[in-house]
């Protein structure tokens, strides 16, 4: 067994750009071109050169965006990533799920196509040296066995190297191809006159719906620039290797396929065949018999070692991808957080890589016929693609530009281009292939499933998290938080906005200073009217004096109201505002129409009719948020504040360092058993709304009041959440009490609706 560590941080980049490129060519040039060229011939004729052309273009032009968005965000995970960050975390499950099981299917199908090529070759040997083979050497348990042999052995070399130790393969493979492309054309320059000719004609039998067929069912041959961006967190200066990887593997790809595509159409003809016909007869194979009639015996061996390289370089490859997307995943707890850990000394995924072997080795066991599942895979990828150019298109609207990120042509035609043919290829292969669509949505929504009962909650928390942390996640995402503050007590708006200025991340999110013209109606006078206008205003000029002084710039609204929680409520309904703070200068009592109490029914009243989270913030005179280094969080009920509380501590830490201390009080007669679980559940949940290690605090008491106000002493701020109970939000007697009992500020939260 490998020892591990889990660890948040990103992985050593030990990959330069040799190395990456070479993992491109080792997941492109695989045996997808060997088995589906053949399907390309069948549907087209010679036009499969043109169907590899245009595929190709869309490549290219995907590998643009990808060079673009992985520069932008230079982690492993790939597509996923790129969902996480311009869309949101539910979307981005949703990507790296079918993802992980397209890579894993890929590695299933490429370990069964090395496995039956191998036990071909062992075959052929033992008829030409021995006799007839035992009928055991063909059956399928050697074929997977062979397989599982083939998985395992590339498993441990991922495990004790970043890219593995395949490159053999990956290099192997192509001097096979070049030469032969190079007797191909030395053959054809040789041929008699009309040779080229005759293999061309007629180009395009099926017509252009014949060239779309083509172009759908072999685009998955070009499928595997994108794994250079899976381990992108793994790559040296990834601005500039990224995108020269991506293109050197995928240009060299091409380089490769278009004239060993015009060689097999011409040289490789059977005589008095089209290269359709021979495709027809046996798709399969067609790559080595056309070889074998113009090379003769040795070009059929020179397929068949190019066969078992492709499928070996490609088998690495995928396991690679899958392992990679699989770790960002468990990083961002949309999978189990064991699947983070990496080997102690190589810092390897070491669980993502078993998890990954796992689940391949499974559906080798499993799965009979994996012609449909190989069918979702080339579906699922042309989805992922698609959705790479929309995060891409979304990326480069919303956000500024960033030094040493690499620039994608031509924008917007290129993002648009490319994700209109990848979604178009998809929708005719979904419809081509019923099964891939079918094992498409069955995967996804096996997916939504466990999302929703395993992983929603925790996966919600730390994105809230790193949203908050980091402003560019935000802007990415499109939005532009506008945080209400109503303004009743001058004295507090600096507190107030510094706490606001904390929730708006900056440059993306505002802040809106409120305050209310008390207005009794027509049977006010105009001179009270008049008195209630310069109060207003005088508190509104004040509030934006100081917030200024402090180096804040707030916005300002002056309204009219009988009663202020109503105005409150029209204003933050209006404005689509996405957080209320407010600022609570009474710990009891107060008019039942007047901000700054802590009971009553107007304030839950408020609480319930706003659909924005609820801040609610009770400091000392002369209070300052950059001085409030030590911060409790005592943890309790059912989660129902996780995802806001997890927001605004990450607000809070990026604004400044901070010490926190989680807190959960047990009843006096809990058992050990108990406390013992309770503190590994507040480890690992804390570790999930820090940057740092927190300190976590669990004790038993009788007393729970008593208990938070006396560890609250010893700090300067109090973090609470406040209950619900059957869907209602209410303030609830043990946050009144503790508020009254502590000396340090106080912010109490309410999740919207």
């Amino acid at each position: 067994m490998h020892s591990f560590r889990v660890i948040a941080s990103g992985q050593s980049r030990t990959i330069g750009l040799a190395r990456a490129t070479g993992v491109g060519l080792g997941a492109i040039v695989g045996g997808g071109i060997l088995v589906l060229a053949g399907v390309g011939f069948r549907a087209t004729g010679a036009g499969a050169i043109l169907a590899f052309g245009v595929n190709g273009l869309i490549a290219l032009l995907t590998a643009l965006t990808f060079a673009e968005m992985s520069t932008s965000f230079p982690e492993s995970g790939g597509a996923y990533t790129y969902a996480k960050k311009v869309l949101s975390v539910r979307v981005a499950f949703a990507v790296g799920w079918v993802l992980w099981f397209a890579y894993i299917v890929a590695g299933v199908l490429y370990a069964l196509g090395f496995a039956e090529y191998g036990v071909a070759i062992v075959v052929r040997l033992y008829r030409l040296w021995v006799g007839d083979p035992p009928v055991w050497l063909s059956s399928r348990t050697t074929v997977l066995a062979l397989a599982i042999l083939a998985t395992g052995t590339y498993a441990a070399s991922l495990i004790r190297r970043a890219s593995g130790g395949g490159q053999w393969a990956t290099g192997g493979k192509v001097v096979v191809f070049v030469v032969l492309i190079l007797s191909g054309l030395w053959v054809l320059v040789g041929a008699p006159g009309g040779t080229a000719r005759a293999g061309l004609s007629p180009f395009l039998p099926g017509g252009a719906m014949g060239l779309v067929q083509a172009m759908g069912f072999t685009f998955i041959a070009l499928q595997g620039f994108e794994v250079i961006a899976a381990v992108a967190g793994e790559v040296r200066a990834p601005d500039r290797t990224l995108p020269r990887a991506m293109l050197l593997s995928l240009g060299a790809a091409l380089v490769i396929y278009l004239p060993l595509l015009l060689v097999i159409s011409t040289v490789g003809l059977t005589p008095g065949k089209s290269i359709a016909e021979m495709s027809v007869a046996d798709p399969e194979t067609v790559m080595a018999t056309a070889v074998r009639n113009y090379l003769g015996p040795t070009g059929y061996w020179l397929v068949m070692i190019a066969a078992v390289l492709s499928t070996l370089s490609a088998l690495q490859a995928n396991i690679l991808a899958a392992s990679r997307v699989a770790l960002s995943m468990a990083r961002d707890r949309t999978l189990p957080g064991v699947l983070a850990g990496l080997h102690r000394t190589r810092s390897t995924p070491v669980m993502a890589i078993y998890a990954s072997v796992l689940a391949l080795v499974v559906i080798l066991l499993l799965v009979p016929d994996l012609a449909g599942a190989g069918a979702a895979a080339s579906l699922i990828f042309l989805i992922s693609f698609a959705l790479a150019h929309w995060t891409g298109f979304l990326a480069r609207r919303r956000a500024r530009g960033k030094e040493g990120v690499f620039r994608t042509p031509w924008f917007p035609a290129v993002p648009v281009v490319g994700g209109v043919a990848c979604a178009s290829l998809a929708v005719f292969q979904a419809f081509a292939v019923p099964t891939a669509g079918g094992i498409t949505l069955v995967w996804l929504a096996l997916g939504v499933l466990l999302y929703f009962a395993l992983f929603a909650r925790r996966a919600a928390m730390v994105d809230a998290f790193a949203e908050a942390a980091d402003p560019d996640l935000v802007r990415y995402r499109g939005r532009s938080p506008l945080v209400l503050v109503p303004v009743a007590n001058p004295a507090s708006a600096p507190a107030l906005v510094a706490v606001a200025r904390a929730l708006a991340p900056p440059d993306v999110g505002r802040v809106l200073l409120l305050s209310v013209v008390r207005h009794g109606g027509a049977t006010a006078d105009s001179e009270a009217i008049q008195r209630a206008v310069s109060l207003a205003q005088e508190v509104l000029q004040e509030a934006l004096t100081r917030a200024m002084s402090e180096g804040q710039s707030p916005e300002a609204l002056m309204t009219v109201a009988p009663a202020p929680w109503d105005a409150i409520v029209r204003v933050a309904e209006s404005y689509k505002c996405e957080s209320l703070l407010l600022g609570l200068h009474k710990l009891n009592g107060g008019s039942a129409d007047e901000p700054g109490a802590i009971e009553g029914a107007p304030l839950e009243r408020l609480l319930n009719e706003v659909d924005a989270d609820v801040t609610i913030l009770r400091a000392p005179p002369g209070w300052r948020l950059d001085e409030a280094r030590r911060v409790l969080i005592p943890i309790g009920g059912k989660g129902q504040q996780d995802e806001l509380r997890a927001r605004l501590l990450g607000s809070l830490c990026r604004t400044a360092e901070r010490e926190l201390t989680f807190l959960q009080v047990l009843p006096r007669d809990a058992a050990e058993v108990a406390v013992q679980e309770a503190r590994r559940t507040l480890a690992r949940l804390a570790t999930l709304e820090s940057p740092t290690a927190p300190e976590t605090v669990v004790v038993r008491s009788a007393n729970v009041v008593q208990t938070i106000g006396e560890l609250a002493d010893e700090r300067d701020l109090l973090l609470l959440g406040l209950p619900r109970m059957r869907g209602r939000k209410l303030l609830g007697e043990l946050a009144i009490q503790v508020a009254r009992r502590v000396r340090c500020a106080t912010i109490m939260i309410s999740r919207g609706n």
